[in-house]
């Protein structure tokens, strides 16, 4: 069996948009993927009143999966669906390059 290598690898990754494999190893030296700082960036945006946010990529660092916890004000009177296509609506443009999304929203408590 012959030795991996970059040469023998790039016929399978071509048309990636990224080296998945190179991608994911810098996942161990990061305290944040460039695909977390990005969303939470958004995030805090759109909801300038949250008082927690987390953003994990669960895709192994890759960027395909993401899950999302947020506490707001925002969120207050809204039925869980509705908090959960308000994150939707802000994260529209990023989902499109998701393969999946797992959000937690909540109201603080007083």
């Amino acid at each position: 069996m012959a030795a991996w290598s970059p040469a023998a690898a790039a016929p399978l990754l071509r048309g990636t948009r990224r080296l998945p494999l190179l991608h994911c190893a810098q996942r161990m030296f990061a305290s944040q993927t460039e695909g977390e700082l990005k969303v939470t960036q958004i995030l805090k945006e759109k909801f300038p009143r949250a008082t927690a946010l987390k953003v994990t990529d669960i895709s192994g660092g890759c960027g395909a999966m993401y899950e999302i916890q947020i506490e707001s004000e925002e969120f207050k009177e809204k039925r869980t669906v509705q908090q959960h296509q308000m994150v939707n609506q802000a994260l529209k443009e990023e989902i499109k390059g998701m393969h999946g999304l797992r959000i937690f929203t909540s109201v603080p408590k007083h």
